[in-house]
């Protein structure tokens, strides 16, 4: 819509689409509007930021603006309108270019953080005390495994984790029983059995539970370690935790080891559990 006295652009002021703080010229008394006119003064104004007011233009006497001198062509546009441009660092050729770490995707291996569940560091016992302790030997004892079979492709690789560790502590195969039950709810139960049998210096239960979308995860996990507990506790017989419950299924390869430290746990307190009796019958 045009107005007497307004440019021939042709922009409606009083829509609510226009952008308030767009540059234009202001009309000076004797500057003629027309359009070459307006064309003249448009190529004689800089280009400006959208967000940024116009500056004042100088005009001649006669209504004319001043012509834009070389230097002014060629000068920098003004810092606070245009951000300058992030330069550049050119790196010398003959200079070494800095040690980076391979990137893990890129070489095909998993790296996993350091965990910050524990504190590291030794236990320290002042001297002039009797102290019992254990240590994962092996030798002419006999361990009772439970393992479940549900998420077998994890508990397969516990499995065969924890029966590594026992044949480096020194246990012979004929004095290994492994009892397979279908999921870990069914360790706790499984575990009693085989200690009460009494045939066994420890038990070593291994299983996986993967959180799901329901509180399933919640009960089978906590009910599995209240029962493994729960079997040591009545029977007197050492029963380890290689009990994985994992948010993700990718947690699973880090944590593989943990089917050894169950049995060196289990190891550790069948002999300390030796030591007691030898003490106690003196």
């Amino acid at each position: 819509m045009n107005r007497d006295g307004d440019n021939d652009v042709g922009i409606d002021d009083s829509s609510e689409n226009v952008l308030s703080e767009w540059p234009r010229v202001v009309d000076e008394p004797g500057v003629e509007d027309d359009a070459a006119g307006a064309a003249e003064r448009r190529g004689n104004v800089e280009t400006w930021s959208i967000a940024a007011p116009p500056p004042d233009i100088d005009l001649e006497p006669d209504g004319e603006p001043e012509p834009a001198s070389e230097h002014e062509l060629e000068s920098e546009p003004d810092d606070e309108l245009l951000a300058p441009e992030p330069e550049l660092e050119l790196l010398d050729p003959d200079s070494e270019l800095p040690e980076s770490k391979p990137d893990a995707e890129s070489a095909g291996a998993i790296v996993v953080a350091p965990s910050l569940e524990h504190a590291a560091g030794d236990l320290e016992i002042p001297e002039g005390y009797a102290v019992l302790e254990g240590v994962p030997d092996g030798g002419r004892r006999a361990v009772g495994i439970v393992v479940s079979r549900f998420n077998g492709n994890v508990t397969s690789r516990l499995l065969d984790r924890a029966l590594e560790e026992l044949e480096l502590a020194g246990v012979r195969r004929d004095a290994i029983t492994i009892m397979v039950v279908p999921g870990a709810f069914e360790l706790p139960v499984a575990a009693t059995a085989l200690a009460k049998t009494r045939r066994f210096a420890c038990i070593v239960a291994l299983g996986c539970v993967i959180r799901g979308d329901t509180p399933h995860f919640d009960y089978v996990a906590s009910e599995a370690a209240s029962g493994l507990q729960l079997a040591a506790l009545e029977t007197g017989v050492p029963v380890s935790f290689g009990l994985l419950t994992l948010d993700r299924v990718e947690q699973a390869e880090p944590r593989v080891e943990k089917g050894a430290e169950a049995v060196r746990s289990a190891l550790e307190m069948a002999d300390v559990f030796s030591h007691l009796r030898a003490a106690a019958s003196r």
